[in-house]
């Protein structure tokens, strides 16, 4: 009897210690599998990219580009923090930015319209509307924070709405690309201040290039993708500064 009552405790005690072991694996196994569902949904699932409007997949082949005028101008800094606009400077990066944008159009494999003289100049409204709308893109989408639209949800849900059809009826073009930069330099007086605070331990800037870039859906005026550019290097007065800041702008255009 007394045998039995052991050998019954022994089975009891071999039968917890197999639940000991199962139940926990059995979680364990519960737990990994779970991880690696989560691991394989993380690896297929496709970041965010805020720059692109909700449902837009990008230019194709067969789609018609307008390059509207480059809206760019440079300036000079002085040593209280004055900017002074300068002519010849923004001249020369007009004519470094639109090779640049040429060039680097040419690997696109999209089709782009050109604007002739007059054209451009008819269009300088709505070329305007576009600066003021970019800088608001920037503070409240790209820039964000307290600054965010709560209501956009951080997507980039702007547009033109009715503005930019003038554009489409005189070129027949599906989408408008649009460039705004702002670049300003030291002056020989600002550098100066600049060593001198430097030496009392107050750091102040020289210079600041900012650049905004959209394209714009001309059916319906949505801004489907939008760029932003803030350095404090890089100099549009030097054809191949001007190219590396092109590029930088417009490296990520969505072109299927």
């Amino acid at each position: 009897m007394l045998r039995n009552q052991q050998a019954s405790g022994h089975c009891e005690r071999g039968q917890n210690m197999r639940n000991f072991f199962v139940v926990p694996m059995k979680a364990l196994i519960s737990r990994l599998m779970l991880v690696i569902a989560l691991g394989s949904a993380g690896a297929w699932a496709q970041p965010v990219n805020k720059n692109v409007a909700p449902g837009f997949a990008g230019i194709t082949a067969n789609d018609t580009v307008v390059l509207m005028p480059v809206d760019v101008e440079l300036f000079s800094l002085s040593a209280g923090g004055v900017v002074e606009p300068k002519a010849d400077w923004t001249g020369a990066a007009l004519k470094h930015m639109t090779a640049a944008i040429a060039e680097l159009k040419a690997t696109w494999g999209v089709k782009f319209t050109l604007l002739t003289e007059q054209e451009a100049d008819d269009f300088a409204d709505q070329v305007a509307l576009h600066a003021a709308v970019a800088q608001s893109i920037a503070l409240h989408h790209s820039i964000a924070g307290v600054w965010a639209l709560p209501t956009k949800q951080g997507r980039l849900l702007w547009s033109f709405e009715d503005a930019m059809k003038p554009i489409a009826a005189r070129t027949g073009s599906r989408y408008a690309l649009f460039v705004w930069m702002r670049d300003s330099y030291a002056s020989a007086e600002r550098k100066a201040a600049m060593v001198a605070f430097a030496l009392l331990g107050v750091g102040i800037t020289g210079g600041t290039q900012i650049g905004y870039a959209s394209l714009v859906d001309l059916s319906d005026g949505r801004v489907v993708w939008y760029n932003r550019l803030q350095r404090q290097s890089g100099d549009l007065r030097d054809a191949n500064s001007a190219r590396q800041s092109v590029e930088t702008l417009l490296t990520d255009l969505p072109v299927r």
